[in-house]
């Protein structure tokens, strides 16, 4: 079957009937559509604007080039450090908005070629299930169609979620989709929320040239993160020159995004006011699974509007799935991806499951933070006693000859043998070391096969050998929680 985007209006009542039928294109909704085309089945994904999904369009991968822009105009400014002049450095927004732009326009052809020779069909509109298995579609070109699929995957994702805060939605604050889009350099943003793309955009924008100021309501930022991270992050904004304000909770909102915005906030008991040009959002993801009619397809939601699945990510309506963001699966393209492969075994007649697999985190600040496994706080929490070896990023050589030593390494052992329980990282490219790292632990290696191991000298992966070469012995006594 050829592939095509289609406006074709059919007879009203008589649905198309499809092996299967995918809502959303996003990671794990494409990869499945695609596998099952490629095995002869009549396939359609109904995608409502992004190709793809968010990742290759407003996400992952666009906010990742523009966070290189970042970091080569951080380069720049600190010139005289490397011995060249940073004399006449500009930023130009616009050419750093259309770099990005270049790049999301080749990941869409290349994902409508991925389309194309899979023969999976997609359809571009607005669909809506009008019973069990059965969506209807408001075409992106005008007219309707009627779908039927003998198995059906629900794929839509999650957005930036807007608070119920007098005046925020009137403000028209940005998300992380205008700001991924802006022309010019904010005089001054203010973004709610001190988590991963908060973070990570706040450093970005900093180094355009924007004041910023992060505003969290938690008592530190990455609040989920051991409390050595949350230090290291907030000493490094400071010292950008990021104004960090923690322990505040906004309660109204004047002005409007992009001329002038007001937060009123209370912080320790005390009124403050934050004011500046921008306003952007980046306090937590809401699950797209509101007017999609899922009550008519027989699918439950679960908390906070996600969808309810079991271990294999069934949903509680017959031959219905649910995986990635709208699913409450953690929020990683890479766990997406690992939600289709679940769906793609056991459609084969797998028993593949969800429950105890890894999560690697990574947040691309510069340095990154990089964790997979057990950290410090979820162990004492838990209960499970570990031996802990830490060491500077300025132990690792490489990081000197880079000039980039700040952060650190750490990992936890199991207090009564050499079994690696988390690692976690706060340096240059962190996320490519704890690769090393995560997949020592799913061979179940002990930590004496890195510390042991002859790894290549200047690499930052070096580093692991003075990390796990200071892990502590085992003590006589390891009942106790380090």
């Amino acid at each position: 079957m050829s592939n095509k985007t289609t406006t074709e209006e059919r007879a009203p009542g008589k649905p198309e009937v499809y092996d299967l039928l995918v809502l959303g294109s996003g990671e794990g909704g494409k990869y499945l559509a695609w596998t099952l085309a490629r095995q002869g089945q009549r396939v359609a994904v109904i995608e409502r604007k992004y190709i793809g999904g968010s990742c290759p369009n407003i996400a992952c991968l666009p906010s990742k080039n523009i966070i290189l822009s970042a970091k080569v105009a951080s380069y720049f400014f600190r010139g005289e450090e490397f011995g060249i002049t940073k004399d006449n450095c500009r930023i130009n927004m616009a050419g750093v908005r259309d770099r990005k732009r270049k790049m999301v326009d080749g990941l869409v052809k290349m994902h409508l070629d991925n389309f194309r020779g899979s023969s999976a069909e997609l359809i571009m509109g607005s669909g809506r299930f009008v019973g069990p298995k059965t969506i209807e579609v408001a075409l992106s070109g005008g007219g309707t169609r009627l779908l039927q699929g003998k198995k059906v995957v629900i794929c839509t994702g999650s957005r930036a979620a807007i608070e119920n805060i007098p005046g925020l939605s009137e403000a028209r604050p940005l998300t992380h989709i205008e700001a991924l889009e802006l022309d010019h350099i904010p005089e001054h943003i203010l973004i709610m929320g001190g988590g991963y793309i908060g973070l990570e955009l706040a450093q970005a924008m900093r180094r355009f040239g924007s004041r910023v100021t992060v505003i969290e309501r938690n008592d530190r930022l990455a609040h989920r993160e051991d409390e050595d991270v949350s230090a290291g992050l907030n000493e490094l904004f400071l010292e950008e020159g990021i104004g960090v304000v923690t322990g505040a909770r906004v309660n109204r909102v004047d002005g409007t995004s992009g001329q002038w915005v007001k937060l009123h906030a209370v912080q320790e008991g005390s009124a403050i006011v934050l004011e500046g040009s921008h306003l952007l959002m980046a306090a937590g993801r809401t699950p797209n699974t509101q007017g999609i009619g899922l009550e008519l397809a027989g699918v439950e939601l679960a908390e906070r509007g996600y969808i309810k699945v079991n271990e294999r990510l069934e949903t509680t309506a017959p031959d219905t799935w649910a995986m990635g963001d709208c699913a409450g699966s953690p929020q990683f393209t890479h766990i997406a991806f690992d939600d289709f492969r679940v769906i793609r075994d056991n459609l084969a007649g797998g028993h593949r499951v969800t429950t105890g697999r890894q999560t690697p985190y990574c947040m691309f600040t510069d340095p990154e933070l990089a964790r997979i496994g057990l950290s410090e706080t979820e162990a004492k929490k838990r209960g499970i006693a570990y031996r802990l070896a830490k060491i500077p990023m300025l132990a690792v050589l490489r990081t000197r000859t880079l000039s980039e030593t700040r952060g650190f390494m750490k990992a936890l052992i199991d207090a009564g043998s050499d079994r690696i329980l988390g690692f976690t990282a706060f340096g240059v490219d962190a996320g490519e070391i704890m690769a090393s790292v995560q997949v020592a632990m799913l061979a179940g290696l002990p930590y004496t096969a890195l510390r042991d191991a002859i790894f290549t000298h200047p690499t930052l992966i070096e580093g692991l050998i003075p990390l796990f070469s200071a892990v502590p012995p085992v003590a006589k006594s390891s009942g106790a929680v380090k």
